[in-house]
């Protein structure tokens, strides 16, 4: 990859977000949390100048897919993500508990056995009433953390039409 074929785009980082490079690691920390990842240096080259983080590469998708996870990258450092679920029932009320890096959901379509939803990476969950409340830094962990309990509360050996039962999200 030579420097003269190479694209470039910068990004600037909202205030109060600080941007560190270790090898080809970006982490960027801010009052929202700590964010870091690893590119691949072998088609991105970055520099950290000030309150920019400049990107070089050498196809238009590529910069702009890197480009696309800086910029996520910095609103979860500046502001974090929230996702807000809230249940939904008609046969059997369900409850929720936080038990180390799991959701469990008991009572779900009446199952003795409480369902299990792992927690991805440091996403913080406040389970309150009816409502699940995800919070985090980074987009991809609480993105995975509402896959992780979507799949966990797959209906099963039911009709799917009737029993609509769920954790469903209500705001981004």
């Amino acid at each position: 990859m030579s420097t003269s074929e190479l694209l470039s785009e910068s990004v600037k980082l909202p205030e109060g977000v600080k941007a560190q490079l270790e090898a080809s690691t970006l982490v960027l920390s801010g009052k929202g949390g700590k964010v870091s990842r690893s590119f691949d240096a072998r088609t991105l080259k970055m520099e950290v100048k000030g309150s920019e983080v400049v990107l070089q590469s050498v196809s238009v998708p590529m910069i702009n897919t890197y480009k696309t996870h800086v910029m996520n990258m910095a609103k979860g450092a500046g502001e974090g993500y929230s996702v807000l679920m809230k249940t939904v029932h008609s046969h059997f009320p369900m409850s929720f508990e936080v038990k180390g890096r799991e959701l469990l959901v008991k009572n779900f379509l009446g199952e003795k056995m409480p369902r299990h939803a792992p927690i991805a990476g440091e996403v913080k969950l406040e389970a309150k009433g009816q409502e699940v409340r995800i919070t985090g830094a980074s987009k991809d962990d609480v993105g995975q953390t509402v896959a992780n309990i979507k799949t966990a509360l797959r209906i099963r050996k039911r009709d799917s039409r009737v029993f609509q039962d769920g954790l469903y999200v209500t705001e981004e």
